[in-house]
């Protein structure tokens, strides 16, 4: 993690499967950042279906302006941002008063690095997915839009297919 590399398949395939057995999974899952190689989607299409996939579309300064100025609270896990979503009290969490820390991986270097392995390795699924799945683009421009906005568009996108109900 510290030099931008990817979890090894077959631990995040076995982590996967165990997490989307869960009762909470049954009627439906987002996965973020899953699958990221084309050996991925291949396992997870083994066992699960995936309806659609959502392609984020950034520019690599927004993302690494972003990612190096996340903070996480050690204790809850609580993330806050310093530009974007600041603690009350510089270097703690709200929640449980534990101490932010900045992730090994956040820092600009380990960035752009982890953004070059999303090329090389997570680019080839768009094309892999292509004739399965619809795919739903959102386009981010700029720094200053709300997370909230994204969701809504990547909504909207959604509910122009029809997708299969899973069971109750």
């Amino acid at each position: 993690m510290s030099k931008g590399d990817l979890v090894p398949d077959n631990i995040t395939i076995e982590i996967l499967k165990k997490r989307l057995a869960r009762d909470d999974c049954h009627k439906g899952f987002m996965l973020d950042g899953y699958p990221r190689t084309i050996e991925q989607a291949k396992a997870l299409d083994r066992f699960t279906k995936i309806d659609a996939v959502v392609q984020l579309i950034v520019p690599e300064w927004i993302i690494v302006t972003r990612l190096s100025s996340r903070r996480i609270c050690e204790k809850c896990g609580e993330v806050y941002n310093l530009q974007f979503l600041k603690p009350k009290k510089p270097g703690v969490c709200e929640k449980c008063g534990g101490k932010l820390y900045q992730r090994i991986d956040d820092t600009p270097k380990i960035i752009k690095d982890r953004l070059k392995v999303y090329e090389s390795q997570t680019e080839p699924l768009l094309e892999y997915y292509k004739s399965k799945v619809p795919i739903v683009r959102f386009e981010c421009e700029s720094i200053d839009i709300p997370p909230q906005v994204a969701v809504s568009e990547i909504l909207k996108g959604l509910a122009k297919f029809s997708f299969p109900s899973k069971a109750s």
